[in-house]
């Protein structure tokens, strides 16, 4: 640590700046669709955090801008944040913007750094996806949002309320999931039948970080981070905002309503936002998939105070769902590998001590894969559903502008309080057959420092208490476990005219405390940094270079879980022996955003020391998997691995009304001491279409082809095809006076392929959505 302290002691006290004279910057904001300027709108220059507000002409102006070169972002409710860079120049120098009411990928993050900056200049490798393509892929799956995102999977267990984003074939604990930047105390990670409660409405966007976050998110960000942006101001306004959405889609009869709204008045600004979504079973080419959809509804109502530097916000949210398990009742009654075994009776059963299973039933997900290619399963003759409950309270303030060493800062406390049930159904009966409860206390602490010459950073601390139990038929752990996380943070960025370098580290420490005596209690604490360079070598492109090196503690699951689980379809065997992962990792970018062209591209190597996985058991060495409860035996182990691929899009605008866009990408994995791949690692993808424009009016015609995962595959699960599906999508946009109509519409899988999708845990007996069409309304008030 010692060592780390005195880098960053020479590097902050080697700091060389140029002296610069102060000058002004102006310029106009206008609407995209209609040409006419945007009073109202937000406009900040985040290196030196001054921000206005555009007047009734969409006129801004900053007097005593210190020469040099910035990145300037725009905010208003109902458009895309849109971030610009800008070389301030003596004399005074001016920035214009043109902002989108239909933006299909936002410009803006805010999760990379906690500051806001362009995605092309973040030292991070980030995915901001807009609200046209939220409002067009909404749902009540996370996964199913997120999709269609280059370097970004939907891991599933058969149906939307299952759906999680897998990203660079990294999954569960490794990807962490954020709500305004703090863990939504879901345990969406611990299995892949449970969902995450996050609803698509009320956003602003959803950012993806692809690629270790440790630094400012800790250890179970190693794989990256998914943080669902909300539409909240920063500052008080005047007035009435809001908007109302309502969709609809054939393939699995979905239909569902939100809405928002937003009243200022002095300091204060009130908001309440409210949701309903429903979506039936879903259509494949073989047939409709029993028990696959689900329901979900929220209320969120927030108030918030803005001062001239100081605010606070304070809100409560309550998010309920409920959804289907498909076919979970076959694995849990032995039934499905009876079916294997030619009939056998196999046992089966939800209870550690109940029937074993014949010695000479084998589980053969090769057999399985051969009778399920053509048809469906029976129809289990009960159901399997989780009913899911969210309670979330959350404060947050800061201050800001302050003439100190520390100019700013911001703090959150939240909790939540979660639980859902595993419900067992036969004829119309409900029977709760197990309870999971997950309550979690974080907190979060961000200081930024004034910036010094060249160099500017902030620094922090975090931590969540939480505390973990399950009571039923699938209890994996016995007993009630608290864990406690702790971990302080710097984040430092030296910038010069066209070169800047950003480094930072992070210390954390994890504990767990079973209340179960015969399970031990366990301590973690590591160590996470990174440093990267960036090199602007013209207008509006960047070159980036990055090195971080990342822990992870094991997770509770993986520790202490004993039984048989349907969520990964095995029969867990947790190991409280495991030792911290630890992933070294380069990452290479190039970027460029004009107005013709964008592109963002990243090559990714990953080497990780004893990355955690399950392995299959044979206990007996008779050359087959053990199985135990239906399910075969796997237990948690380590071993090292390496992830290395790459990820691109791009978008070329030929003139207004025509231009292409391209996204691909390609992960590949190995488990070095084994030979094989870890599980559900995503097969390479390409997407390619065309953009039509005119007026408010675009229609994107597409391409995605997938390639088939064939070999090196994990031992639990079977090869996969590749496939080609055509979609066309398109939105059309109009303002009236100050409310902007946005209609989205799109139609998905033409051909009514029949494809399977690699990272779905039943992919062998569920396949993927037939043809379908899903169109969305949406009125925003700005």
């Amino acid at each position: 640590m010692l060592k780390y302290l005195a880098i960053f002691t020479f590097v902050l006290a080697s700091a060389i700046t140029v002296s610069a004279q102060s000058t002004t910057l102006s310029g106009t904001v206008t609407a995209d669709v209609t040409g006419d300027p945007v009073p109202g709108v937000r406009v900040e220059i985040t290196r030196i955090n001054r921000s206005t507000e555009t007047d009734e002409d969409g006129r801004y102006t900053f007097e005593n801008v210190p020469a040099g070169s910035y990145t300037v972002v725009t905010h208003i409710e109902g458009f895309a944040d849109k971030a610009q860079p800008v070389r301030v120049l003596g004399g005074g120098s001016t920035l214009d913007f043109v902002i989108s009411l239909r933006s299909i990928n936002a410009e803006v993050t805010v999760t990379a750094t906690g500051e806001e900056e362009s995605v092309y200049e973040s030292f991070s490798s980030v995915n901001s996806v807009g609200i046209t393509n939220i409002a067009k892929n909404a749902s009540i799956g996370l996964g199913d949002v997120l999709e269609s995102e280059a370097g970004v999977s939907n891991r599933s267990f058969g149906s939307s309320g299952t759906s999680r984003p897998s990203i660079r074939g990294f999954e569960g604990d490794r990807v962490l999931i954020l709500q305004d930047g703090i863990r939504n105390g879901s345990i969406g990670s611990t299995s892949g039948d449970h969902g995450e409660p996050v609803s698509p409405f009320g956003l602003e966007r959803i950012e993806v970080i692809k690629g270790p976050a440790t630094l400012l998110y800790g250890s179970n960000a190693i794989g990256g981070v998914v943080n669902a942006v909300s539409d909240d101001e920063d500052e008080a306004h005047e007035g009435f905002r809001g908007y109302f959405t309502g969709f609809a889609g054939s393939v699995d009869k979905q239909g569902g309503l939100a809405g928002g709204i937003e009243v200022g008045s002095g300091n204060n600004l009130f908001n309440f936002d409210t949701n309903f979504t429903r979506e039936g079973d879903f259509e494949t080419p073989l047939g409709k998939i029993p028990n696959s959809g689900g329901r979900s509804w929220g209320v969120t109502p927030k108030y918030g105070y803005f001062g001239e530097n100081g605010f606070f916000r304070a809100s409560v949210s309550v998010d309920r769902r409920r959804y289907g398990i498909p076919y979970a009742p076959l694995f849990e009654s032995g039934e499905l590998l009876s079916i294997i075994n030619d009939g056998k009776d196999c046992g089966g059963g939800h209870h550690k001590d109940e029937g074993k299973g014949e010695p000479d039933c084998v589980f053969d997900i090769e057999e399985l894969k051969s009778i399920f290619a053509d048809q469906l399963p029976p129809i289990p003759e009960e159901e399997i559903d989780i009913k899911m409950q969210r309670n979330n309270y959350r404060f947050s303030g800061g201050f800001r502008d302050i003439d100190s060493p520390i100019t700013a800062g911001t703090f959150t406390v939240d909790f939540t309080d979660y639980q859902h049930e595993e419900i067992e159904s036969e004829d119309g009966e409900d029977e709760v057959a197990t309870t999971f409860e997950n309550d979690v206390f974080s907190y979060r602490a961000v200081l930024r420092q004034r910036n010094y010459k060249n160099l500017s950073g902030q620094f922090g601390f975090e931590g969540y208490r939480r505390s973990f139990e399950t009571v039923g038929a699938e209890s994996l752990v016995e007993g009630r476990v608290r864990q406690n996380n702790f971990a302080g943070f710097v984040l430092q960025e030296l910038s010069f005219d066209k070169v800047a370098l950003q480094f930072g580290g992070r210390i954390e420490s994890n504990s767990y405390k079973p209340v179960n005596t015969e399970l031990p209690e366990l301590d973690f604490t590591g160590f996470s940094g990174s440093i990267g360079a960036r090199f602007e070598p013209w207008e509006g492109g960047s070159l980036i270079a990055s090195f971080s090196t990342s822990f992870r503690s094991p997770a509770l699951e993986e520790l202490y879980n004993f039984g048989p689980h349907i969520g990964t379809v095995t029969f867990e065997i947790g190991d409280t022996t495991l030792d911290n992962e630890r992933s070294n990792g380069f990452e290479f970018s190039f970027r460029q955003n004009s107005r013709r062209v964008r592109f963002n591209g990243s090559f990714f190597y990953n080497d990780i020391s004893d990355f955690i996985f399950q392995a299959p058991l044979d206990d007996d060495g008779d050359g087959n998997i053990d199985v135990d409860d239906g399910l075969p035996v796997a237990f948690f182990t380590q071993g090292d691995a390496r992830y290395y691929g790459a990820d691109a899009s791009l978008e070329v605008d030929a003139n207004d009304n025509f231009g292409v866009f391209v996204a691909a990408d390609i992960v590949n994995a190995e488990l070095k001491d084994f030979g094989f791949s870890p599980p559900r690692i995503t097969p390479a993808r390409f997407r390619a279409g065309v953009d039509f424009r005119y007026g408010g009016l675009s229609v994107r015609p597409e391409g995605v082809f997938v390639g088939g995962r064939e070999s090196e595959i994990f031992p639990l699960e079977t090869s996969t095809d590749g496939y080609a599906l055509f979609n066309v999508n398109g939105s059309y946009t109009f303002v009236v006076d100050r409310t902007a109509h946005i209609i989205t519409f799109g139609a998905q899988n033409l051909t009514d392929k029949l494809y399977r999708n690699h990272v779905n845990f039943l992919k062998d007996i569920v396949p993927e959505r037939g043809r379908g069409v899903k169109v969305s309304y949406t009125v925003r008030l700005f």
